[in-house]
C-alpha cells in the first residue's frame, strides 16, 4: 500500500496516471506513477494507446515524406534520361547522314561531264537510301497497289481502262514508314475504272 495525496491505494491499482508523484530525495524531477520518466505510461491504458498511435503516425508520416522525395528524384531522373535519349537519338541519325553530305560536297566540287555527274548523284542517292534503311525507314509501296487511305494520299483520280478500279497508277511523291509508323503518305494518282 502507498499513500498518495492523503489516500491509501494498492500499488498500480486506481492510480491517476496523469498525476505526478512528488520527487524523492536526490531525484532530478517528478516521476510518473511507474517511475520510469515523464513519458512512461502503463500499458493497455488509453494514454499508452494514444502514445503508440502518435508514434505510429509519426513513423508513417516520415516514411511518406521519404517516399515522396524518392518519387520526385525518380521523376527528375526519368525526365533527364528521356531528354538525353532524345538528344542522342538524333545524334545517331545525323552521324549516319554525314557521309551522304560528304559525297554531295565531293560531287559538287568535281568538274566532270553530265553522265559522270548523274552516276555520282545516283550513287549518293543509293547511299542515302541505305542510311535510311539502317535506321528502319522503308518506302511505302505504291504503283500497282490497291489504294489504301492509311498509306496513300490521292491527288488525282484518272479514268482509264489500263488499270483496275482504285489501283495506284503513278507515284508523285514517295511515302515513308519508320518500322510500322507512317512518316508521310505517298502522294498518288489513282485509277478510276468502274468496269473492272
Amino acid at each position: 500500500m502507498r499513500k498518495v495525496n492523503g489516500e491509501t491505494e494498492a500499488e498500480g491499482v486506481g492510480l491517476d496516471l496523469e498525476r505526478e508523484l512528488p520527487a524523492g530525495d536526490g531525484d532530478d524531477g517528478p516521476v510518473t506513477a511507474k517511475g520510469a520518466g515523464p513519458s512512461a505510461v502503463a500499458e493497455g491504458t488509453p494514454e499508452a494507446e494514444l502514445q503508440k498511435l502518435r508514434a505510429e503516425r509519426d513513423s508513417l508520416l516520415d516514411r511518406l515524406a521519404r517516399a515522396q522525395a524518392e518519387f520526385e528524384n525518380a521523376r527528375r531522373r526519368a525526365g533527364k534520361e528521356q531528354q538525353d535519349f532524345r538528344d542522342y537519338a538524333t545524334l545517331d541519325v545525323i552521324k549516319s547522314l554525314l557521309p551522304v553530305i560528304d559525297s554531295f560536297e565531293r560531287a559538287l566540287n568535281t568538274k566532270s561531264e553530265a553522265a559522270d555527274f548523274r552516276s555520282g548523284i545516283e550513287l549518293i542517292y543509293k547511299q542515302l537510301q541505305d542510311a535510311l534503311a539502317k535506321l528502319g525507314v522503308r518506302p511505302v509501296p505504291a504503283v500497282g497497289e490497291p489504294f489504301d487511305p492509311h498509306y496513300h494520299e490521292a491527288v488525282e483520280m484518272v479514268e482509264t481502262d489500263e488499270a483496275a478500279d482504285h489501283e495506284v497508277m503513278e507515284e508523285l511523291q514517295r511515302g515513308y514508314k519508320l518500322k510500322d509508323r507512317l512518316l508521310r503518305p505517298a502522294m498518288v494518282k489513282v485509277a478510276k475504272n468502274p468496269g473492272k
